[in-house]
């Protein structure tokens, strides 16, 4: 049994390995969407192109207006005279967001009274917008504080004994608040999930095409013994793209590693169990590698879409965050984040970890008991 495991984990290797195009595409191509993500997936924005459309003109509005160009989020482009402009400048993309100031709103701070300053976003990306409307508020805010303290010092002359609330935050796990660090493991999640899947899939419909199957049809090899010699050395190919990625999202992108190597290892071996299996499934069912690879993509993308990578689970409908509970990117999701991030052990993550090994088991067992020994 192992001497027929071990001549078809021989087998495998060379295949996959002697051709230079391949080992580029397994070793080099996720290190460049690791670094192209990297700098791409962030959810911080700054320099928000913004205009102004001041109808009012005065110190006041002035004033308001530098506290938005002096903030590190809004670049003042562009000074607009009616409103067509507005329409242009949004329509062509040029700016995101229009600062609009009507007549008598530096009159109405002077009187005491609350003067409206119209936000215009566009709104074609809600997600970009609503952080920018946080980012206004913030401004405002600050400008609103600065002008109670100063009507406050006029009025009592002695702001101490003015009762106010004082907010301090801290934030846990993530210090600074940097988007990369929450993206990055998800990435990393993201192209182990496609590399393993995609690279399982073309196993065995590339010995239909090739025309091996034949051989091993009038050999004594069994279905569990192909499907080991499949999973295995894509698992040591996936173990070795792991490895080359959490070195560069921890030294070159500085996330911190917070938990335990040794569990990371464990439960990304209990990952790739199983979505290596369910691309030796998805290979039993096609009978080409192009329509093993439309069938991979087929299954992925509910499954990145599901996973939370981009959009909270808690968000979505209660039918399917009951359908993600059958997504095993879902799980590995929490874990690498909470591996990375906060540091947690077993004693936290052991469910996940639980969960991946019944689907994993539960898609090896599926995908032995399909595969047949015969030419479909």
């Amino acid at each position: 049994m192992f001497d027929r495991i071990f001549s078809l984990l021989r087998k495998e290797f060379l295949q996959v390995l002697r051709d230079p195009r391949m080992k580029t595409v397994i070793f080099i191509s996720p290190l460049v969407q690791l670094l192209i993500f990297g700098y791409a997936a962030t959810m911080d924005i700054t320099n928000i192109p913004t205009a102004v459309y001041d109808l009012d003109n005065t110190n006041i509005s002035r004033e308001v207006i530098r506290e938005f160009s002096y903030s590190k989020y809004f670049n003042i482009k562009h000074y607009l005279r009616n409103d067509k402009d507005i329409k242009d400048v949004i329509n062509k993309a040029d700016v995101l967001a229009v600062l609009k100031f009507n007549r008598g709103f530096g009159r109405d701070i002077m009187g005491k009274r609350s003067a409206p300053l119209q936000l215009i976003l566009d709104g074609t990306d809600s997600n970009a917008s609503q952080i920018i409307l946080g980012y206004a508020g913030q401004v405002i805010s600050t400008y609103n504080y600065r002008a109670m303290r100063q009507l406050a010092e006029v009025y009592i002359r002695k702001i101490d004994i003015c009762p106010q609330i004082e907010l301090r935050d801290r934030s846990w796990f993530n210090e600074n608040l940097i988007s990369r660090n929450y993206f990055l493991p998800g990435v990393m999640c993201s192209i182990i999930s496609i590399m393993s899947i995609l690279l399982s899939a073309m196993a065995i419909v590339r010995e239909k095409e090739i025309g091996t199957m034949e051989q091993l049809m009038v050999s004594p090899i069994k279905s569990i013994e192909l499907i080991i010699g499949k999973i295995v050395p894509f698992m040591v190919i996936a173990f070795i793209q792991v490895t080359l990625i959490t070195l560069i999202i921890y030294f070159w992108f500085r996330v911190p590693m917070r938990g335990s190597i040794t569990l990371l290892v464990f439960s990304t071996a209990v990952y790739l169990f199983t979505t290596l299996g369910i691309g030796i499934f998805l290979s039993t069912l096609s009978s080409t590698q192009q329509e093993a690879m439309m069938s991979v993509f087929l299954i992925y993308s509910p499954m990145f879409l599901l996973s939370g990578f981009a959009y909270p689970i808690r968000n979505m409908p209660v039918i399917i965050q009951y359908i993600t509970y059958l997504n095993p990117m879902r799980y590995y999701l929490v874990i690498i984040r909470s591996i990375f991030l906060k540091g947690v052990g077993l004693a936290v993550l052991w469910d996940e970890i639980l969960a991946l090994a019944i689907i994993g088991a539960v898609v090896i067992t599926l995908s032995t008991m399909k595969f047949q020994k015969t030419l479909a």
